[in-house]
This record gives C-alpha cells, sequence and structure tokens, in this order.
C-alpha cells in the first residue's frame, strides 16, 4: 500500500516538477565576462550567446565587467541571488585562487560549475627592434641582460602573464612583467614598440604578425599550431613548455540542479554542432566538451596546477 501511494504521489508531482523545469529560464540571463571587450572569454561569450537565446527562448546578454584581475565581474556572480546570472570563466580564475588571497569570494565554495567551453594556445611575438628572430635568440638576450626586457599581458594572474613567467621561469632568464587593462592595451603596446614581447591569442595577433608590425616566433602548444603552421612550438626550444588559456562557465550557488542541467545540455549541444567546431578551429580554440561533475572535478585540478605554476615562476600572492 505504502509503495502503492508513493507511485501516486510521483505521478501527481511529475506534471508539477516538469512545468518548474519549463518556467527556467523566465527571463533574460546575463553572462557576465569579468575581461574587457575584444578578449578570447568576450568572444566566446558573444558567440555563444545567440544559439543559447535560440534554446532557451529568452534574450542572453553579455555584460562586461573587467577589473582586479577578474574579480570584479566574478564577485557580482558570486552575490546574485536568483538563477539567471553565469560567470564566463578562465584559468585566470584558478590562477587567483593563489594569487589573490584576499579576493572576497572562493571560486568552488561560492559558484557551481556548468560547463566547459574551449581550449586554446598563444603565440609568443616581438616587436621587431627587440632584435631576435627565435626564441633562442630571444633567451640569449634575455641572459646577458637580466631583468632588461618587458614583456605585456592583460593583467596580473591572467594566463598570458602567467605564460611569460613560466617562460622566463623553465628558461632560466628574467623579464620584467607590465601588466595592462586587458589585451587590447597590451597589444597596442606591443605593435607600438612600448614594451618589445608579449604572449597573447593566436588568432588576434596572427593579422599583426602576417602584416610584418611584429614578428612571431613561437606557440606555445604541444606540437605545431593549424593556423600558424611555420611557427615552431617554444617546447622545441625549451622542453616542457606549455601554456593555454581555458574557458568555462559557472553558476551562482542559488543556481538549481535542473536548470544547471539544462544549459549545461545546451552548451554542450551547441558546441558538438560542425558549424560551431568550424568557427572554433578558425578562432584556434578547441571545444572542451565534459559532465558537469567532471568539470568540477578539472577546476579543482587547474587550481593547484596554477599553483605549481606560480611557484615556480616566483609570482608573489597580492
Amino acid at each position: 500500500m505504502l509503495q502503492r501511494r508513493s507511485l501516486v504521489r510521483a505521478a501527481l508531482l511529475a506534471p508539477l516538477v516538469a512545468r518548474a523545469q519549463a518556467t527556467w529560464p523566465s527571463r533574460p540571463l546575463r553572462i557576465i565576462v569579468p575581461f574587457g571587450l575584444g578578449g578570447s572569454a568576450d568572444v566566446a561569450a558573444r558567440f555563444l550567446a545567440e544559439p543559447l537565446s535560440n534554446a532557451l527562448g529568452q534574450p542572453v546578454v553579455v555584460e562586461n565587467r573587467p577589473g582586479a584581475g577578474a574579480v570584479i565581474g566574478t564577485e557580482a556572480v558570486t552575490k546574485a541571488t536568483d538563477a539567471h546570472t553565469i560567470l564566463l570563466m578562465s584559468n585566470t580564475h584558478t590562477a587567483n585562487e593563489t594569487l589573490l588571497p584576499s579576493r572576497p569570494y572562493v571560486l568552488l565554495r561560492d559558484l557551481r560549475p556548468v560547463a566547459a567551453v574551449n581550449v586554446a594556445y598563444h603565440v609568443l611575438a616581438v616587436h621587431p627592434s627587440l632584435g631576435v628572430k627565435s626564441v633562442a635568440e630571444l633567451i640569449a638576450k634575455a641572459k646577458a641582460a637580466p631583468g632588461a626586457i618587458d614583456f605585456a599581458s592583460s593583467g596580473p594572474g591572467t594566463p598570458y602573464h602567467i605564460a611569460g613567467e613560466v617562460f622566463a621561469g623553465m628558461a632560466g632568464i628574467q623579464l620584467n612583467h607590465i601588466p595592462f587593462r586587458g589585451s587590447n592595451e597590451a597589444r597596442t603596446a606591443l605593435i607600438s614598440g612600448q614594451v618589445p614581447m608579449m604572449f597573447d591569442a593566436i588568432p588576434t595577433m596572427r593579422e599583426q604578425i602576417t602584416g610584418g608590425r611584429v614578428l612571431g616566433l613561437a606557440t606555445t602548444g604541444p606540437a605545431r599550431n593549424p593556423l600558424m603552421p611555420e611557427l615552431p612550438t617554444v617546447a622545441d626550444t625549451v622542453p616542457g613548455y606549455e601554456a593555454n588559456i581555458w574557458l568555462g562557465l559557472m553558476a551562482p550557488r542559488a543556481m538549481p540542479d535542473d536548470a544547471v542541467e539544462r544549459l549545461h545540455a545546451e552548451v554542450n549541444r551547441i558546441l558538438a554542432l560542425p558549424a560551431t567546431q568550424q568557427a572554433q578551429a578558425r578562432s584556434g580554440a578547441q571545444p572542451m566538451p565534459m559532465g558537469v561533475a567532471e568539470f568540477g572535478g578539472y577546476v579543482e585540478q587547474d587550481i593547484a596546477r596554477q599553483r605549481e605554476y606560480i611557484r615556480m615562476a616566483r609570482i608573489l600572492a597580492q
């Protein structure tokens, strides 16, 4: 009798649960990008916005809230009390868990994983005035004058900053980090010759390299990059070196399980589309499909990985 009552109750509740799930989202969604316009995170968020809007039946608005090494925008998401705010995060966030001990949140305590998006590698570019044409020549020049070569990045703790510091550590050289408020400012400084060196996104920097405004020395993946196959890898000169930027979506703890599961399913569906994969390849990125729990484990592992990079590069917590 008790089992029969349970079955009847479940049958009565099923339509109510279905209707509750169908009501999400009940208003427009915001994707908070805690970085400036034009960077890889901004591009990925805007790429996802339209197909997500079509799938979910609500507008999806991208809101850039850069500042304080991605802390400002991230904190806004942790404080969201509804299920309609999403964070577009990167491995800047996993580095910040070590670099910024006074940040007002803890990543996996105050946010919940939703979906991994993609991973991409960088290009090491220099201004022609630096007078080097290979990674080996760059290392030799840096060893001859320790600390005399500046390198630009989009800010402390960003993947481009970590890439430069780990490169210096593994190559046994000293470089001087010059942080900017975003990739666009750092890139402008490189192109103008204000700063002679930078790690940057391959699709964005490729135009500057082919135009002769800067010189590409190498890419940072484990193999030659299909967008710039003419360049060697940094690892050809510095064995074991690899640097990337990966992106993912996280949500406030207030977002219920059914909303997370639906959002995760839609993002993975979009990433699996042939048109998406082609677009990702053109942008130098590779989709990174994972389950929700798997992505959570990946974030946790990357926090440990970034901690080791930071220790190796001797970057001081702020």
